[in-house]
């Protein structure tokens, strides 16, 4: 028989008896006490945020009031008279400005940003911009996440050049200025309302409201802009004539799609529009539209992701180019609208802007029927120009002033002029 070998045994070491450890000091602040003994009394609980924390401004019209302390009455009517005496012109169409690329490219490269065209506009991040037509002056107007709007006219150096308003409850996610009456900026919210700004009576009237709708985009369908074509973010899409009495629609049509992010109408064929989802893009035609069992006319297909925009070229409506968070730019041949439009080019761009920053949209320049203008993630911080063949045409760049990224972009209709916002409601205009 054999013993089996008992292993030794550790001993281990007894912990040493710990001494009384000091009672650690703490401030009066901390106890709740006041310097001279007395307890201060507790801290009421904070009531729970509320699930709606902007509530939706009542109906009806809104005067155009500016929210700016420092911004009198006197200085608000100044703005507005200048806003009201450029805006009477007769608005060239973009056909006749067109150039060659060569001298498109000259213009692009004359055009710089000075420190004093960098200012901001809103209190928050930017969702979209709109610049007047005038060549007298450059207006910009910018809406921002918490409803607001701001207006800067660059050529007024002085604080009478700044007025903001707030016409909305949540972000103003598409704006443009009429192009029959430029004294009148239409702006779309996420609140279910599109409003006008009528500068000549100083008054933000309401056009369309909806109780049950989030609204994302919107254009005009007639050249008059007396009908407008609005889409929801739950894919819907209604028809709203502005001659009819009321805030209602004449149509209200759903599109097959979890979500319309952009709506866009052909420049030309103006029954025609192309509509941007969750992951697909279709032109429909909108004299066929009924409220269920739509059809497209045309399917631009390919998109792995989700779509942000997709816009038709602005002079013949021949391109539309989409933004794509597969990080893609693509460009689909419209002229001939067939059952599923031929891709002509693509651009590999890093759309990848994450939850902070505004979604890039790559929009046309109306001067030019063949180039677009869109953002980037790249260092040094840039706005990009591409022609519609894909390849890259003008990088907008300037170390000094432009240190951010510029998620929403807008060229002016006749003028050398790029304005790009931020997510700090800053504002930086390129000029020539």
């Amino acid at each position: 028989m054999t013993t089996k070998k008992k292993s030794p045994a550790v001993k281990r070491a007894k912990p040493k008896p710990v001494a009384d450890e000091p009672v650690r000091r703490r401030s009066m602040r901390l106890q709740r006490v006041d310097p001279s003994g007395v307890p201060l009394p507790e801290i009421p609980a904070q009531p729970e945020p509320s699930i709606e924390e902007h509530p939706r401004l009542p109906p009806g019209p809104l005067q155009m009031i500016a929210t700016s302390e420092n911004q009198s009455h006197e200085l608000t009517r100044e703005f507005l008279d200048t806003w009201t005496r450029i805006s009477q012109i007769e608005v060239d169409k973009p056909q006749e400005r067109a150039c060659s690329l060569e001298r498109y490219k000259a213009g692009l490269n004359d055009m710089v940003l000075h420190e004093e065209a960098v200012r901001k506009v809103v209190k928050n991040r930017i969702y979209s911009l709109a610049i007047h037509p005038s060549e007298s002056r450059t207006l910009v107007a910018a809406g921002d996440k918490s409803g607001g709007i701001g207006l800067w006219d660059l050529d007024c150096p002085s604080e009478a050049g700044l007025c903001v308003f707030m016409p909305h409850s949540q972000p103003v996610s598409c704006m443009y200025f009429s192009p029959f009456h430029p004294a009148h900026l239409l702006s779309l919210s996420h609140d279910g309302t599109v409003r006008c700004g009528d500068v000549t009576r100083a008054v933000f009237e309401e056009v369309f409201r909806s109780e049950e709708y989030s609204f994302s985009s919107f254009d005009f369908l007639a050249a008059d802009a007396s009908t407008l074509l609005v889409g929801a973010w739950d894919g819907d899409v209604a028809v709203v004539d502005r001659r009819t009495p009321g805030t209602g629609c004449e149509l209200s049509a759903d599109m097959n799609s979890r979500t319309t992010r952009t709506v866009h109408v052909h420049p030309v064929n103006r029954q025609y529009f192309v509509a941007a989802g969750a992951g697909n893009v279709c032109v429909y035609d909108v004299r066929r539209l009924k409220r269920s069992g739509n059809k497209p006319v045309s399917s631009l297909l390919g998109h792995a992701k989700s779509v942000a925009s997709a816009y038709f070229s602005p002079v013949t409506g021949s391109r539309v180019v989409t933004t794509c968070a597969d990080d893609t730019l693509r460009i689909f041949d419209t002229s001939c609208l067939s059952s599923a439009a031929p891709v002509l080019a693509t651009v590999r761009h890093n759309n990848n802007t994450g939850r902070w920053l505004t979604r890039f949209r790559a929009v046309w320049d109306p001067k030019q029927e063949d180039c677009f203008v869109v953002c980037s993630m790249a260092r040094p911080r840039q706005i990009e120009v591409f022609q519609a063949t894909g390849k890259r045409v003008h990088s907008f760049l300037n170390e000094d002033f432009l240190g951010s990224v510029c998620s929403i972009n807008v060229m002016h209709p006749t003028k050398n002029v790029l304005a790009g916002g931020n997510s700090s409601g800053r504002l930086h205009v390129f000029t020539d």
